[in-house]
Protein backbone atom coordinates (compact mmCIF):
# COMPACT_ATOMS: atom_id res chain seq x y z
CA UNK A 1 0.00 0.00 0.00
CA UNK A 2 1.29 3.45 -0.96
CA UNK A 3 1.73 5.62 2.13
CA UNK A 4 1.96 9.35 2.67
CA UNK A 5 5.52 10.76 3.00
CA UNK A 6 7.21 10.00 6.32
CA UNK A 7 7.34 13.65 7.53
CA UNK A 8 3.56 13.90 7.01
CA UNK A 9 2.91 10.65 8.86
CA UNK A 10 5.13 11.67 11.75
CA UNK A 11 3.61 15.13 12.23
CA UNK A 12 2.81 15.55 15.95
CA UNK A 13 -0.74 14.65 16.93
CA UNK A 14 -0.60 16.56 20.20
CA UNK A 15 1.37 19.47 21.58
CA UNK A 16 3.35 17.04 23.77
CA UNK A 17 4.85 15.45 20.64
CA UNK A 18 6.36 18.72 19.38
CA UNK A 19 10.16 18.54 19.43
CA UNK A 20 12.25 21.43 20.72
CA UNK A 21 10.68 24.93 20.70
CA UNK A 22 10.42 24.89 24.49
CA UNK A 23 9.25 28.51 24.84
CA UNK A 24 6.59 28.10 22.15
CA UNK A 25 5.34 24.81 23.58
CA UNK A 26 5.14 26.23 27.10
CA UNK A 27 3.07 29.17 25.87
CA UNK A 28 0.71 26.91 23.92
CA UNK A 29 0.32 24.58 26.91
CA UNK A 30 -0.67 27.58 29.03
CA UNK A 31 -3.36 28.42 26.49
CA UNK A 32 -4.65 24.85 26.64
CA UNK A 33 -4.58 24.78 30.44
CA UNK A 34 -6.48 28.08 30.64
CA UNK A 35 -8.90 27.10 27.84
CA UNK A 36 -8.24 30.28 25.93
CA UNK A 37 -7.01 31.37 22.51
CA UNK A 38 -5.05 34.25 21.01
CA UNK A 39 -4.10 34.92 17.42
CA UNK A 40 -0.47 34.10 16.69
CA UNK A 41 2.25 34.40 14.06
CA UNK A 42 4.70 31.47 13.95
CA UNK A 43 7.92 32.52 12.22
CA UNK A 44 11.24 30.80 11.59
CA UNK A 45 13.22 28.72 9.15
CA UNK A 46 11.75 25.87 7.03
CA UNK A 47 11.55 22.48 8.72
CA UNK A 48 11.30 23.80 12.29
CA UNK A 49 7.71 22.60 12.80
CA UNK A 50 5.56 25.72 12.47
CA UNK A 51 2.66 24.21 10.52
CA UNK A 52 2.74 20.84 12.31
CA UNK A 53 2.77 22.61 15.68
CA UNK A 54 -0.29 24.64 14.66
CA UNK A 55 -2.14 21.44 13.72
CA UNK A 56 -1.05 19.68 16.92
CA UNK A 57 -2.23 22.65 18.98
CA UNK A 58 -5.64 22.50 17.31
CA UNK A 59 -5.91 18.75 17.90
CA UNK A 60 -4.97 19.22 21.55
CA UNK A 61 -7.82 21.70 21.93
CA UNK A 62 -10.41 20.00 19.70
CA UNK A 63 -11.27 23.40 18.20
CA UNK A 64 -12.65 23.68 14.68
CA UNK A 65 -9.56 23.92 12.45
CA UNK A 66 -9.26 25.38 8.96
CA UNK A 67 -6.07 25.26 6.92
CA UNK A 68 -5.29 27.75 4.14
CA UNK A 69 -2.23 28.53 2.06
CA UNK A 70 -1.50 32.09 0.93
CA UNK A 71 0.02 30.84 -2.33
CA UNK A 72 -2.60 28.24 -3.31
CA UNK A 73 -5.83 29.78 -2.00
CA UNK A 74 -7.37 32.90 -3.51
CA UNK A 75 -9.27 35.66 -1.74
CA UNK A 76 -12.71 34.22 -2.43
CA UNK A 77 -11.80 30.84 -0.96
CA UNK A 78 -10.31 32.54 2.08
CA UNK A 79 -13.48 34.57 2.65
CA UNK A 80 -15.55 31.39 2.28
CA UNK A 81 -13.41 29.68 4.92
CA UNK A 82 -13.60 32.73 7.18
CA UNK A 83 -17.42 32.45 7.08
CA UNK A 84 -17.09 28.77 8.01
CA UNK A 85 -14.80 29.67 10.91
CA UNK A 86 -17.35 32.19 12.20
CA UNK A 87 -20.16 29.60 12.03
CA UNK A 88 -18.16 27.05 14.01
CA UNK A 89 -16.75 29.41 16.63
CA UNK A 90 -14.34 28.95 18.35
CA UNK A 91 -12.18 28.23 15.32
CA UNK A 92 -8.50 28.35 14.45
CA UNK A 93 -7.62 29.49 10.93
CA UNK A 94 -4.12 28.49 9.84
CA UNK A 95 -2.68 30.51 6.95
CA UNK A 96 0.56 28.97 5.78
CA UNK A 97 3.10 31.25 4.06
CA UNK A 98 1.14 34.27 5.25
CA UNK A 99 3.97 36.55 4.09
CA UNK A 100 2.91 35.72 0.53
CA UNK A 101 -0.27 37.75 1.07
CA UNK A 102 0.55 41.33 0.19
CA UNK A 103 -0.04 43.79 3.00
CA UNK A 104 -3.28 45.00 1.40
CA UNK A 105 -4.74 41.48 1.35
CA UNK A 106 -3.65 40.96 4.93
CA UNK A 107 -6.12 43.72 5.81
CA UNK A 108 -9.07 41.40 5.17
CA UNK A 109 -8.14 39.60 8.38
CA UNK A 110 -8.29 42.70 10.59
CA UNK A 111 -12.05 43.07 11.18
CA UNK A 112 -12.38 39.34 11.97
CA UNK A 113 -9.55 39.44 14.52
CA UNK A 114 -10.78 42.74 15.95
CA UNK A 115 -14.22 41.22 16.64
CA UNK A 116 -12.75 37.92 17.82
CA UNK A 117 -14.76 35.99 15.21
CA UNK A 118 -11.95 33.44 14.85
CA UNK A 119 -8.32 33.03 15.85
CA UNK A 120 -5.45 33.18 13.37
CA UNK A 121 -2.23 31.20 13.27
CA UNK A 122 -0.06 32.60 10.49
CA UNK A 123 3.08 30.68 9.54
CA UNK A 124 5.97 32.37 7.76
CA UNK A 125 9.64 31.86 6.98
CA UNK A 126 10.02 35.63 6.49
CA UNK A 127 10.73 38.36 9.01
CA UNK A 128 7.28 39.34 10.36
CA UNK A 129 8.50 42.85 11.16
CA UNK A 130 9.08 43.41 7.45
CA UNK A 131 6.50 41.25 5.66
CA UNK A 132 3.52 41.34 8.03
CA UNK A 133 1.20 44.35 8.17
CA UNK A 134 1.85 46.25 11.42
CA UNK A 135 -1.89 46.41 12.17
CA UNK A 136 -2.14 42.62 11.80
CA UNK A 137 1.08 42.07 13.72
CA UNK A 138 -0.19 44.14 16.65
CA UNK A 139 -3.19 41.81 17.00
CA UNK A 140 -1.06 38.67 17.17
CA UNK A 141 1.40 37.05 19.54
CA UNK A 142 4.71 36.54 17.68
CA UNK A 143 6.37 33.19 18.37
CA UNK A 144 9.79 32.38 16.90
CA UNK A 145 10.66 28.81 15.86
CA UNK A 146 14.38 28.16 16.00
CA UNK A 147 16.39 25.49 14.21
CA UNK A 148 16.25 22.21 16.12
CA UNK A 149 19.44 21.00 17.74
CA UNK A 150 21.03 17.63 16.92
CA UNK A 151 19.46 15.94 19.95
CA UNK A 152 15.97 17.07 18.88
CA UNK A 153 16.55 15.77 15.36
CA UNK A 154 17.94 12.51 16.72
CA UNK A 155 14.86 12.05 18.89
CA UNK A 156 12.63 12.68 15.88
CA UNK A 157 14.53 10.13 13.77
CA UNK A 158 14.39 7.48 16.50
CA UNK A 159 10.68 8.09 16.99
CA UNK A 160 10.08 7.69 13.24
CA UNK A 161 12.04 4.43 13.13
CA UNK A 162 9.98 2.80 15.88
CA UNK A 163 6.56 4.42 15.49
CA UNK A 164 3.60 2.61 13.93
CA UNK A 165 3.07 5.79 11.92
CA UNK A 166 6.67 5.60 10.75
CA UNK A 167 8.96 2.72 9.79
CA UNK A 168 7.44 0.35 12.42
CA UNK A 169 10.94 -0.89 13.34
CA UNK A 170 11.20 -2.66 9.96
CA UNK A 171 14.66 -1.16 9.40
CA UNK A 172 17.59 -1.22 11.81
CA UNK A 173 20.07 1.66 12.23
CA UNK A 174 23.23 1.94 14.31
CA UNK A 175 23.43 4.76 16.85
CA UNK A 176 26.25 6.28 14.81
CA UNK A 177 24.07 6.29 11.68
CA UNK A 178 21.25 8.10 13.48
CA UNK A 179 23.67 10.63 14.99
CA UNK A 180 25.29 11.33 11.61
CA UNK A 181 21.95 11.85 9.87
CA UNK A 182 20.83 14.18 12.68
CA UNK A 183 23.98 16.27 12.42
CA UNK A 184 23.83 16.33 8.62
CA UNK A 185 20.27 17.69 8.66
CA UNK A 186 21.31 21.06 10.10
CA UNK A 187 18.28 21.57 12.33
CA UNK A 188 15.67 20.58 9.72
CA UNK A 189 13.57 17.61 10.86
CA UNK A 190 11.58 17.42 7.64
CA UNK A 191 14.78 16.99 5.65
CA UNK A 192 16.02 14.34 8.11
CA UNK A 193 12.80 12.30 7.85
CA UNK A 194 12.71 12.54 4.06
CA UNK A 195 16.27 11.22 3.89
CA UNK A 196 15.50 8.54 6.48
CA UNK A 197 12.66 7.22 4.34
CA UNK A 198 14.79 7.16 1.18
CA UNK A 199 17.64 5.40 2.99
CA UNK A 200 15.29 2.82 4.54
CA UNK A 201 14.03 1.91 1.06
CA UNK A 202 17.57 1.38 -0.18
CA UNK A 203 18.26 -1.64 2.05
CA UNK A 204 16.53 -4.87 3.01
CA UNK A 205 15.01 -5.41 6.45
CA UNK A 206 17.84 -7.70 7.56
CA UNK A 207 20.57 -5.12 6.84
CA UNK A 208 21.92 -3.06 9.74
CA UNK A 209 22.23 0.46 8.30
CA UNK A 210 25.43 2.10 9.53
CA UNK A 211 27.09 5.48 9.17
CA UNK A 212 28.80 4.53 5.89
CA UNK A 213 25.47 3.56 4.39
CA UNK A 214 24.09 6.98 5.35
CA UNK A 215 27.11 8.72 3.79
CA UNK A 216 26.74 6.72 0.57
CA UNK A 217 23.07 7.66 0.31
CA UNK A 218 23.70 11.33 1.03
CA UNK A 219 26.78 11.88 -1.11
CA UNK A 220 24.67 13.68 -3.72
CA UNK A 221 22.27 15.27 -1.26
CA UNK A 222 24.53 17.63 0.66
CA UNK A 223 24.39 20.40 -1.95
CA UNK A 224 20.64 20.09 -2.11
CA UNK A 225 20.34 20.42 1.66
CA UNK A 226 22.50 23.54 1.69
CA UNK A 227 20.70 25.12 -1.22
CA UNK A 228 17.06 24.35 -0.60
CA UNK A 229 16.50 23.88 3.09
CA UNK A 230 17.65 26.41 5.71
CA UNK A 231 19.76 29.44 6.33
CA UNK A 232 21.65 27.44 8.90
CA UNK A 233 22.12 29.27 12.15
CA UNK A 234 25.65 28.04 12.69
CA UNK A 235 26.72 29.12 9.22
CA UNK A 236 25.18 32.57 9.61
CA UNK A 237 26.75 32.90 13.03
CA UNK A 238 30.19 32.05 11.66
CA UNK A 239 29.66 34.54 8.83
CA UNK A 240 28.84 37.43 11.16
CA UNK A 241 31.53 36.58 13.68
CA UNK A 242 34.15 36.48 10.91
CA UNK A 243 33.17 40.00 9.81
CA UNK A 244 33.17 41.20 13.43
CA UNK A 245 36.60 39.62 13.95
CA UNK A 246 38.02 41.31 10.81
CA UNK A 247 38.97 37.96 9.21
CA UNK A 248 38.29 38.74 5.57
CA UNK A 249 39.32 35.31 4.25
CA UNK A 250 36.87 33.53 6.58
CA UNK A 251 34.10 36.03 5.87
CA UNK A 252 34.39 35.47 2.11
CA UNK A 253 34.47 31.69 2.62
CA UNK A 254 31.26 31.72 4.67
CA UNK A 255 29.64 34.08 2.16
CA UNK A 256 30.42 31.52 -0.56
CA UNK A 257 28.78 28.77 1.48
CA UNK A 258 25.73 30.94 2.05
CA UNK A 259 25.52 31.75 -1.66
CA UNK A 260 25.42 28.03 -2.41
CA UNK A 261 22.27 27.74 -0.29
CA UNK A 262 20.53 30.09 -2.73
CA UNK A 263 19.03 32.01 0.20
CA UNK A 264 19.68 35.59 -0.96
CA UNK A 265 17.13 37.09 1.45
CA UNK A 266 18.89 35.66 4.49
CA UNK A 267 22.31 36.81 3.30
CA UNK A 268 21.02 40.34 2.82
CA UNK A 269 19.24 40.42 6.18
CA UNK A 270 22.33 39.20 8.02
CA UNK A 271 24.63 41.63 6.19
CA UNK A 272 22.41 44.59 7.06
CA UNK A 273 22.18 43.52 10.69
CA UNK A 274 25.95 43.06 10.82
CA UNK A 275 26.57 46.48 9.28
CA UNK A 276 24.55 48.30 11.93
CA UNK A 277 25.35 46.00 14.85
CA UNK A 278 29.11 45.57 14.44
CA UNK A 279 30.36 48.50 12.34
CA UNK A 280 27.75 51.16 13.07
CA UNK A 281 29.04 54.62 13.89
CA UNK A 282 32.69 53.61 13.40
CA UNK A 283 32.05 53.83 9.65
CA UNK A 284 28.54 55.02 8.64
CA UNK A 285 29.72 55.27 5.04
CA UNK A 286 30.47 51.52 4.99
CA UNK A 287 27.00 50.86 6.41
CA UNK A 288 25.44 52.97 3.64
CA UNK A 289 27.53 51.21 1.00
CA UNK A 290 26.34 47.84 2.36
CA UNK A 291 22.71 48.87 1.98
CA UNK A 292 23.40 49.94 -1.60
CA UNK A 293 25.22 46.67 -2.36
CA UNK A 294 22.31 44.65 -0.93
CA UNK A 295 19.79 46.58 -3.02
CA UNK A 296 21.85 45.93 -6.16
CA UNK A 297 22.20 42.22 -5.34
CA UNK A 298 18.46 41.96 -4.76
CA UNK A 299 17.77 43.66 -8.08
CA UNK A 300 20.17 41.67 -10.27
CA UNK A 301 19.65 38.29 -8.59
CA UNK A 302 21.84 35.67 -7.02
CA UNK A 303 24.50 34.97 -9.64
CA UNK A 304 25.56 38.53 -10.45
CA UNK A 305 24.66 39.61 -6.92
CA UNK A 306 27.64 37.72 -5.56
CA UNK A 307 29.89 40.61 -6.66
CA UNK A 308 28.26 43.50 -4.75
CA UNK A 309 27.77 41.17 -1.79
CA UNK A 310 31.46 40.22 -1.77
CA UNK A 311 32.35 43.91 -2.06
CA UNK A 312 30.20 44.70 0.98
CA UNK A 313 31.61 41.80 3.01
CA UNK A 314 35.22 42.88 2.36
CA UNK A 315 34.30 46.50 3.12
CA UNK A 316 32.64 45.65 6.44
CA UNK A 317 35.27 43.13 7.51
CA UNK A 318 38.14 45.58 7.07
CA UNK A 319 36.24 48.60 8.48
CA UNK A 320 36.65 49.82 12.07
CA UNK A 321 34.04 48.37 14.44
CA UNK A 322 31.70 49.96 16.97
CA UNK A 323 28.76 48.59 18.96
CA UNK A 324 28.17 51.90 20.76
CA UNK A 325 24.74 52.54 19.21
CA UNK A 326 23.51 49.03 20.07
CA UNK A 327 24.79 49.33 23.64
CA UNK A 328 23.20 52.77 24.01
CA UNK A 329 19.71 51.73 22.93
CA UNK A 330 19.84 48.44 24.87
CA UNK A 331 20.77 50.28 28.07
CA UNK A 332 17.96 52.78 27.49
CA UNK A 333 15.44 50.02 26.76
CA UNK A 334 16.43 48.20 29.94
CA UNK A 335 15.85 51.37 31.96
CA UNK A 336 12.52 52.04 30.24
CA UNK A 337 11.35 48.48 30.95
CA UNK A 338 12.02 48.86 34.67
CA UNK A 339 11.19 52.49 35.44
CA UNK A 340 8.75 55.26 34.57
CA UNK A 341 9.61 58.94 34.96
CA UNK A 342 7.53 62.04 34.27
CA UNK A 343 8.44 64.14 31.23
CA UNK A 344 9.46 67.63 32.32
CA UNK A 345 6.70 70.23 32.01
CA UNK A 346 8.52 72.49 29.57
CA UNK A 347 8.91 69.56 27.15
CA UNK A 348 5.14 69.14 27.06
CA UNK A 349 2.66 71.26 25.09
CA UNK A 350 1.94 74.02 27.63
CA UNK A 351 -0.07 77.22 27.74
CA UNK A 352 1.78 80.53 28.07
CA UNK A 353 3.95 80.63 31.17
CA UNK A 354 7.50 81.28 32.27
CA UNK A 355 8.22 77.60 31.71
CA UNK A 356 6.95 77.44 28.14
CA UNK A 357 9.42 76.03 25.63
CA UNK A 358 10.71 78.94 23.54
CA UNK A 359 10.89 77.89 19.90
CA UNK A 360 12.43 81.21 18.88
CA UNK A 361 15.37 81.09 21.26
CA UNK A 362 17.82 78.65 19.66
CA UNK A 363 20.53 79.38 22.26
CA UNK A 364 18.20 77.93 24.87
CA UNK A 365 18.00 74.51 23.24
CA UNK A 366 21.44 73.26 24.28
CA UNK A 367 21.39 74.39 27.92
CA UNK A 368 18.06 73.06 29.19
CA UNK A 369 17.70 69.64 30.79
CA UNK A 370 15.82 67.01 28.78
CA UNK A 371 16.10 63.89 30.94
CA UNK A 372 13.83 63.45 33.98
CA UNK A 373 15.45 64.68 37.22
CA UNK A 374 15.87 61.14 38.56
CA UNK A 375 18.17 60.14 35.70
CA UNK A 376 19.58 63.51 34.60
CA UNK A 377 23.17 62.23 34.84
CA UNK A 378 22.54 58.86 33.20
CA UNK A 379 24.91 57.93 30.35
CA UNK A 380 23.55 55.73 27.57
CA UNK A 381 25.83 56.51 24.62
CA UNK A 382 29.56 56.02 25.09
CA UNK A 383 31.45 56.80 21.86
CA UNK A 384 33.80 54.27 20.38
CA UNK A 385 37.23 55.34 19.20
CA UNK A 386 37.84 53.04 16.25
CA UNK A 387 36.75 55.28 13.37
CA UNK A 388 37.32 58.93 12.45
CA UNK A 389 33.60 59.63 12.30
CA UNK A 390 32.90 58.46 15.84
CA UNK A 391 35.99 60.17 17.19
CA UNK A 392 34.52 63.39 15.76
CA UNK A 393 31.22 62.60 17.48
CA UNK A 394 33.09 62.08 20.75
CA UNK A 395 34.82 65.44 20.39
CA UNK A 396 31.48 67.16 19.82
CA UNK A 397 29.87 65.27 22.70
CA UNK A 398 32.66 66.36 25.06
CA UNK A 399 32.06 70.01 24.13
CA UNK A 400 28.30 69.67 24.60
CA UNK A 401 28.69 67.80 27.90
CA UNK A 402 30.83 70.59 29.33
CA UNK A 403 27.85 72.96 29.23
CA UNK A 404 25.62 73.35 32.26
CA UNK A 405 22.00 72.33 31.75
CA UNK A 406 19.11 73.95 33.61
CA UNK A 407 15.93 72.23 34.76
CA UNK A 408 14.03 75.50 34.56
CA UNK A 409 13.39 77.55 31.42
CA UNK A 410 13.29 80.70 33.54
CA UNK A 411 16.70 79.97 35.07
CA UNK A 412 18.17 79.14 31.66
CA UNK A 413 17.00 82.46 30.24
CA UNK A 414 18.51 84.32 33.20
CA UNK A 415 21.81 82.54 32.53
CA UNK A 416 21.75 83.59 28.88
CA UNK A 417 21.10 87.24 29.83
CA UNK A 418 23.80 87.18 32.47
CA UNK A 419 26.48 85.65 30.28
CA UNK A 420 25.30 87.42 27.08
CA UNK A 421 25.82 84.26 25.05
Amino acid sequence: MIEKPLPFRMAPESIDEVLGQKEVVNFLKNLIENETLVSMIFYGEPGTGKTSTARAFSLSNKYHFISLNAVLDNKSKMEEKFDEAIRFFPSIVLIDEIHRMDKGKQDILLPHLEKGEFYLIGCTTANPFIYINSALRSRCKLLEFRGLNDDDIKQGIERAISSNRGLKSRRKFTKEAVSFLAKYSSGDLRYALNQLEVISLSYTSDHLIDENDIKDSLKHANYRADRDEDEHYNLLSAFQKSIRGSDVQAAIYYLARLLRTGDLDSIIRRLLVTAYEDIGLASPAAVARTLQACEVANRVGLKEGRIPLATAVIDLTLSPKSKSAEKAIDKALDLVDNTGYKIKDYLRLLADSDEKYDYENEKLFSIIQYLPDEIKDEIFYVPGEEGKYERALKENLDKISSKKRFKSIKEAKKYLLKTKI
